[in-house]
């Protein structure tokens, strides 16, 4: 853990975050900033700062619960496709270092962002985790 890391934060339990899911290796929550409406993030508990420093096994983790984060999302609100997007080092547009995948639902037409540009209301954040919680269905 790192203590600047808000994500390290989150993990521990010193920052609040709208929780889908969380095992020994991976936390699942909601994005403050959505850039749509179920805007989910997947980060290894294990602190690393993008792909070049995370671990196999916790990339693995990240990358197999993806999936059924997928589907949830793809039930919970009806989209036409997921994004799935993942950025490394600031000349890519990471914002937070700490390896973390974005998953994002999207419907045609809509306009493309990863970046929400206001704090969705926490009341907003907290039904949507839980609306995901009740479908979610692990990896492994």
């Amino acid at each position: 853990m790192t203590e600047d890391c808000i994500f390290c934060a989150i993990v521990a339990g010193r920052a609040p975050a709208h929780r889908v899911f969380e095992d020994e290796r991976v936390l699942i929550f909601m994005d403050l900033f959505p850039a749509h409406a179920g805007h989910t993030l997947i980060i290894p508990k294990q602190h690393a700062t993008d792909l070049f420093e995370v671990g196999a096994e916790d990339l693995a983790a990240v990358v197999a619960q993806s999936k059924p984060l997928a589907a949830a999302l793809e039930r919970v609100f009806d989209c036409d496709g997921i994004a799935v997007i993942q950025l490394n080092r600031a000349a890519a547009g990471q914002t937070v270092f700490h390896y973390h995948m974005h998953l994002i639902p999207r419907n045609a037409g809509e306009p493309f962002g990863v970046h929400g540009k206001r704090q969705a209301p926490a009341e907003r954040l907290a039904e949507q985790a839980a609306r995901l919680r009740e479908v979610f269905e692990p990896a492994g």
